[in-house]
């Protein structure tokens, strides 16, 4: 363990040095963020996870920076030019531009003008135009004419050249020019010649500018995307005058002629060198925030939906609606598992809607239907309106499940391997149904990418996107935890110290074995060993268990603890679940010791209160407008139902039930001002919203929630 990183990293994040130095050593022995954060809070002094996911990603860029650092150092040792001077410059340096400003005059570098000027020998000339204290400029260049150099002129120009090279690769004119660049650079955006009809759509940006420190991500984002399809040409770069200006004054002495011929080449390095090479590296980290700032969105909508509130275990109805092909409609019992299916045709052309409409009212009393979902997609309202005019024998919770990626999971290897025999249309209707009852059961198994909330998820680093976006559903998952019975492979994959292989290998052992009665006999598993049953077990629910521990979020660690509270009460660990008047007994301090806390302790008295409570709200029916069915119904100042959908940083995106979701804009969320959406509004939120213009050409809807 490095103390010079637990320093760099305590500073950098305002923690104390031993809550990084502990929480590193628990990453070295191969913890989780999920296990530690929720059982190692003595060890971090109650870190949270996106505090410890900063700390893992510094220390990783960290490592990197110092691997650079070795890189360097070998590469100028090897050339014969590293001197104690540079070596302390190295050691110091303390960002990885710094370090590249170092290293790049010992950069082997291709062919260049300075190069070639330095093989037909004029760098001496150089050096002394550098020193600007000739008179005689033009006698002097002359006493370098050789073949190779024909002319006084050619004299000048590579030595101009050279200086040029020695302009740019310098340290002091690099960080000037950076820090003018941070206070004052301008993106630019214009059309691309002849592109104005093709490129329409980026007609907002054909003549734009503004400063690059306020520019949004999202309009950054966009103005990328639409360079890279060939629409835009951009430009970021402060006053050019100014930036000439801010190194002239640095390289420029006097007022002779050999001055003139050092200001000559201070500006060929500025605009054909020092301001490509800074703009490049702004550009990117303009990129990487813009980015970063999108994935933070993506994530946090992700987040809300894979916590969005389940149904839980009822047998359901699903229905995946359409015209032409029918609506097709699948059976599902309280575990998920498929009972039946069958298409029914309750719309035009057909529109057989009494047998439509038999059929399914003896579907539901057939398996003691509890609830439908139908996917909100084509012939969605439709089909909602023909659901809610049947008379069933029961009362039925209706809801309309939003779909997206649902086609993606039905032609994909997962569904495959679930439902062999039968078609993408049994599957996607299938995975309607399990949305409803368990969101994140069922959107593990997509690409969070396909989902289908987010902003440019094409466009950001997918890398990036991918490392926040799993570890959003990792987070989640170990959050609500799973049923170690019942839950699928793709979903015990994410439980902390597991992953694909001890996951399939639960599922072969539950297949063969039977349910597991106990969460000790997880240790039976193939290759589950100590590590990964300290990492995981917490996670794990064993609903009925004969220990009522194993459906909690106790730590089978701390299952003694439990037990000397129990005996100390005279009572069995059962009693001390279901009476909260012995839990009001227990004295917290009695039971500290070396490997357990306060804060351990405190979780397990909240955890006994509400054993294998599911931290994921209750689930609401929705209902959209009866007389709105389609973008042609809206009308300005209408006050309508909507559910959110997708969330930006400019605005929330609702579903009305017209096939096109509508766009609060951020400024129409709230009667005050906010920076952020998710101030007001989170992914499947219900809410009002006012109509406040309907473009129907455009298929464009803008919504207010102001004074609704």
């Amino acid at each position: 363990m490095s103390k010079d990183y637990t320093d760099i990293i305590s500073k950098k994040l305002s923690l104390a040095g031993w809550q990084v130095e502990n929480t590193l050593k628990l990453f070295a022995e191969g913890a989780t963020v999920p296990f530690v954060s929720r059982y190692r809070k003595e060890a971090t002094g109650s870190l949270d996870e996106i505090q410890l996911f900063d700390i893992q990603k510094l220390h990783t860029q960290i490592i990197e920076l110092d691997k650079r650092r070795e890189a360097i150092h070998k590469s100028i040792e090897e050339q014969g030019k590293l001197t104690d001077e540079l070596r302390k410059q190295i050691e110091n340096a303390s960002t990885m531009n710094e370090l590249e400003d170092i290293y790049l005059p010992y950069k082997q570098k291709k062919k260049t003008r300075a190069s070639v000027a330095r093989e037909k020998g004029l760098e001496p000339l150089a050096q002394i135009l550098m020193k600007q204290q000739e008179t005689l400029v033009e006698k002097r260049a002359g006493e370098f004419l050789t073949e190779e150099v024909a002319s006084i002129e050619d004299a000048l120009q590579g030595a101009r050249d050279i200086i040029a090279e020695w302009v740019s690769e310098n340290k002091r004119s690099r960080e000037s020019i950076r820090r003018l660049f941070s206070k004052t650079a301008i993106v630019e955006s214009k059309v691309a010649k002849g592109k104005e009809e093709e490129g329409i759509k980026y007609k907002d940006y054909f003549e734009y500018s503004e400063p690059l420190g306020r520019c949004p991500s999202h309009r950054l984002l966009a103005m990328f995307r639409g360079e890279d399809e060939g629409f835009l040409k951009i430009r970021v770069e402060p006053d050019r005058e100014a930036a000439m200006g801010l190194i002239e004054d640095v390289f420029v002495k006097g007022y002779l002629d050999v001055s003139e011929q050092v200001r000559v080449a201070v500006q060929d390095s500025y605009k054909r060198l020092l301001q490509p090479s800074i703009e490049t590296e702004f550009r990117k980290l303009s990129k990487v925030k813009a980015d970063e700032e999108a994935i933070k969105v993506f994530a946090e909508n992700l987040r809300q939906l894979l916590m969005a509130a389940p149904l839980g275990e009822k047998a359901v109805l699903a229905l995946d609606p359409g015209f032409r092909t029918g609506c097709k409609l699948v059976c599902l019992d309280a575990q998920g598992n498929l009972l039946h299916n069958a298409t029914i045709y309750p719309h035009p052309p057909q529109k057989e809607t009494g047998p439509a409409m038999k059929k399914v009212s003896s579907l539901v009393s057939q398996y003691k239907i509890e609830a439908v979902a139908i996917g909100n997609g084509t012939a969605s309202r439709e089909t909602e309106q023909f659901i809610r005019k049947i008379r069933f024998d029961r009362e039925l919770q209706v809801f309309v499940v939003n779909e997206s990626g649902a086609s993606i999971y039905s032609a994909s290897k997962i569904a495959r391997e679930e439902f062999p025999e039968f078609d993408v249309t049994v599957r996607g209707a299938v995975s309607i149904g399990r949305r409803l009852m368990d969101p994140l059961a069922e959107l593990v198994k997509l690409d969070p990418k396909s989902i289908g909330v987010g902003q440019y998820q094409h466009d950001v680093d997918q890398g990036s996107l991918k490392e926040s976006l799993d570890q959003v559903v990792e987070s989640s998952v170990n959050k609500v935890g799973v049923n170690l019975n019942t839950a699928s492979k793709h979903l015990l994959t994410y439980i902390s110290g597991l992953g694909p292989t001890l996951a399939q290998n639960i599922v072969d052992h539950r297949r063969e074995n039977g349910p597991f009665s106990s969460r000790k006999e997880v240790l039976k598993v193939a290759r589950m060993g100590e590590k990964a049953f300290e990492q995981s077990a917490g996670f794990l629910r064993i609903p009925g268990a004969d220990q009522p521990l194993d459906d909690s979020a106790v730590h089978p660690e701390s299952y003694k603890v439990v037990e000397r509270m129990a005996s100390d009460l005279g009572c069995s660990m059962q009693d001390l679940v279901s009476d909260a008047s012995l839990r009001s007994r227990i004295s917290l301090d009695k039971y500290i010791s070396d490997k357990t806390g306060m804060p351990t302790l405190k979780d397990i008295l909240e955890e006994l209160a509400k054993p294998g409570r599911d931290p994921r709200s209750k689930i609401k029916v929705f209902e959209f407008a009866q007389d709105v069915q389609s973008i042609s119904d809206l009308k300005e100042g209408m006050v309508i139902p909507g559910i959110v959908t997708n969330i930006t940083n400019f605005g929330a995106f609702v579903d009305v039930g017209v096939k096109q979701d509508g766009l609060v804009h951020i400024s129409q969320l709230a009667d005050r001002f906010i920076s952020d959406p998710n101030e007001v509004v989170k992914i499947h939120e219900h809410v009002k919203v006012k109509v406040v213009s309907v473009d129907i050409d455009r298929k464009r809807i803008q919504l207010s929630m102001k004074e609704v």
